[in-house]
């Protein structure tokens, strides 16, 4: 979808302290060859601190940098991957309660690693509708310490790192112009994601991890009908690419930088990188693998990381990447016109 006049002027995080790979493999905790193969240097862990908790003071930062009162947001978005407290309870009302108040309307995402491309799109509708509508809160959060997943062999070539991103999306000029955000789904191969599973009783009800490893092993021992649809995927991930791309106005060699969800260097590399002919210098595997796979956080993460650390200049295209069960891939492209003061 191409986006007209709808802007970034604040963005926040919360990215805990750093459990270096070196410390996880002499305990025991990952194993020394996945350790080598992956390349990961460590991964961000809150300990006990919820997940709404840091979506909190991440809203706090990036509403203090976008000069904006909470109570002027004309919506909140709030997505996550994991638990994020009692069960039925919503943590977006967490966020009303402790900032924006019961009259903005506050809502859930769920879209697993691509819930910030969803709420990017719905928040540009939302906006557009209404004149009056000037701007939007998206967060995402998750802290993935708990039993019932094991942070380290979460998937192949991935461990989880807890975090928690805020963005503010507005009509109103900021240092980031949002050009385009598409998504493309392959639903032929939802069955990876749960090859194995009943769907009923859901899992968590029965006190059984998640282990997308197992699945996706099951899935290639007992290939369904439609199995093939995954070879598919790096055609549908470079469509999706050159349609984001040329909604943004621009080529793919035109990108300045690329963030892509936090997988293994050679994930990234093979996935993404090769085929759109771009260098791995491109991209922000760097700073990932410093934190680990932070959910649906990954790609706002380090947009802030490259604004802050000076790798981005006035006029570059940013390419946010991401691929979620369902299967859905999602990508965005924002264009950067000023450095914030808060980088300095």
């Amino acid at each position: 979808m191409r986006i007209a006049d709808m802007y970034l002027n604040g963005i926040g995080s919360v990215v805990p302290p750093v459990f270096p790979v070196e410390r996880a493999v002499a305990d025991g905790l990952y194993p020394a060859l996945e350790a080598e193969v992956h390349e990961y240097l460590g991964v961000a862990v809150a300990g006990e601190r919820p997940a709404p908790d840091m979506a909190l003071e991440a809203a706090k930062t990036a509403l203090k940098r976008a000069d904006r009162e909470p109570t002027e947001l004309a919506l909140l978005l709030y997505t996550n991957t994991w638990h994020q407290g009692p069960e039925g309870w919503p943590p977006q009302a967490y966020l009303q309660r402790h900032l924006v108040g019961g009259r903005v309307p506050a809502m859930a995402v769920r879209q697993g690693c691509n819930g910030m491309f969803d709420a990017l799109e719905l928040a540009a509708c939302y906006l557009r509708a209404e004149p009056d509508r000037e701007s939007a809160l998206l967060v995402a959060a998750d802290n993935y310490g708990t039993p019932l997943i094991d942070r380290w062999r979460v998937a192949p070539g991935m461990i989880a790192g807890d975090a928690a991103v805020a963005v503010v999306v507005t009509k109103n000029p900021g240092f980031a112009r949002l050009l385009s955000v598409s998504s493309i789904g392959a639903p032929a191969g939802e069955e990876l994601h749960r090859s194995g599973e009943p769907m009923f009783p859901p899992t968590v009800t029965e006190g059984r991890p998640q282990d997308f490893t197992a699945r996706f092993e099951h899935y290639r021992a007992n290939p369904p009908d439609g199995a093939g649809v995954l070879t598919q995927i790096p055609g549908l991930m470079l469509e999706l690419v050159e349609t984001a791309v040329s909604e943004a106005g621009i080529e793919i060699k035109d990108l300045a930088r690329v963030a892509f969800e936090t997988h293994s260097r050679d994930i990234v590399e093979q996935r993404l990188m090769v085929p759109l002919g771009l260098d791995m210098a491109k991209s922000t595997w760097e700073f990932g693998r410093r934190i680990g796979h932070c959910g649906a956080a990954d790609q706002f993460l380090a947009f802030e990381h490259l604004l802050a650390a000076g790798e981005l200049a006035p006029g570059d295209h940013l390419l946010l990447v991401g691929q979620a069960p369902g299967v859905v891939l999602s990508a965005a492209v924002v264009q950067v016109l000023d450095i914030p003061n808060w980088t300095t």
